[in-house]
């Protein structure tokens, strides 16, 4: 793994939210190249080390080498049930959820994730599934709009999926910078200079091609439902569709009674599960000067009552 930096983002907020105990079993659910999980092994947490990236695991098992208190488990977090069930656990003390795309996939040019290098038009987070390649080679005008506009907001989608249908009718598109130029072509001169226009389709076609979304609700539900009373789950988010997921499902564990607000009384008998602690925390000014990737990362905690 040679040639990739790794800076583990709001690293002691995260610390401060597990509140992390000698013997306490975590579950780091991306835990990329181990920089938040060798945190919680140096503050004596037993570890379940979770990725869906192959590079990633090569990564966490050098790392962690033999250490009996580190399980490395190649998989989508998604499917904890599956695989903590297949492990015999059925309770934690802590949960880590780092979303989005993660540094090693950012730094490895190959794997298609940047707008700025040229590259392959991959996007997989794993080795299995479409591409993003597949996907603006395949996919209609209709569709492509749609995941422009449901997954980053982009207020020129129409015109970017009519400019991606009409170029791959000359040559299909598989690189990175034939992607990145299509789009810049197609939105206004105006827009090209707030950020790189093709920032947001490489963030929506991300999303898609990697089922970021669809599944997060459930899984967060799920993963909840695994910590003991008083255990924690810190969740860092890096976009706005991504956070009000995250914001949502604490907002429901954290309710109680959902009786009409005419009812007498409480029918229901629904009382809250989770309690939030505190507001969003985000980078300090410190970070920010030493990781500019860290800018627009947003950390929740709730604790399990």
């Amino acid at each position: 793994m040679s040639g990739f930096t790794h800076v583990p983002v709001l690293l002691d907020e995260c610390m401060s939210a597990l509140r992390v105990r000698e013997g306490g079993l975590y579950m780091d659910c991306t835990a990329g190249l181990g920089g938040h999980s060798s945190q919680i092994r140096a503050l004596g947490g037993r570890l379940l080390c979770v990725d869906r990236d192959e590079q990633a695991i090569a990564a966490l098992q050098k790392l962690f080498g033999a250490d009996s208190n580190v399980t490395i488990i190649h998989a989508n977090f998604f499917d904890c049930k599956r695989f903590l069930a297949e492990l015999g656990i059925s309770s934690l003390d802590g949960i880590l959820l780092d979303l989005g795309v993660s540094s090693l996939q950012l730094d490895d040019a190959g794997r298609g994730f940047s707008y700025n290098k040229d590259a392959p038009l991959d996007m997989r987070m794993g080795a299995a599934g479409q591409t993003a390649a597949d996907a603006v080679n395949s996919l209609d005008e209709q569709m492509l709009t749609g995941i422009l506009t449901r997954y980053a907001d982009e207020p020129f989608a129409r015109r970017i999926a009519k400019a991606i249908i009409l170029a791959r009718q000359w040559e299909p598109i598989t690189t990175t910078l034939r992607l990145a130029d299509i789009v810049r072509d197609a939105v206004p001169a105006a827009a090209r200079r707030d950020g790189h226009p093709a920032r947001r389709t490489f963030q929506a076609l991300r999303i898609y091609v990697n089922g970021e979304i669809d599944r997060l609700p459930d899984a967060l539900d799920e993963l909840f439902g695994f910590l003991i009373p008083g255990g924690r789950l810190a969740c860092i988010s890096f976009h706005s569709l991504e956070d009000r997921i995250v914001k949502q499902f604490i907002a429901r564990q954290c309710k109680g009674c959902t009786c009409p607000p005419d009812f007498p009384s409480c029918v229901c008998g629904k009382t809250p599960r989770g309690r939030k602690l505190g507001k969003p925390r985000t980078a300090s000014h410190e970070e920010l000067g030493q990781n500019p990737r860290s800018r627009s990362a947003k950390l929740r905690v709730i604790e399990r009552l």
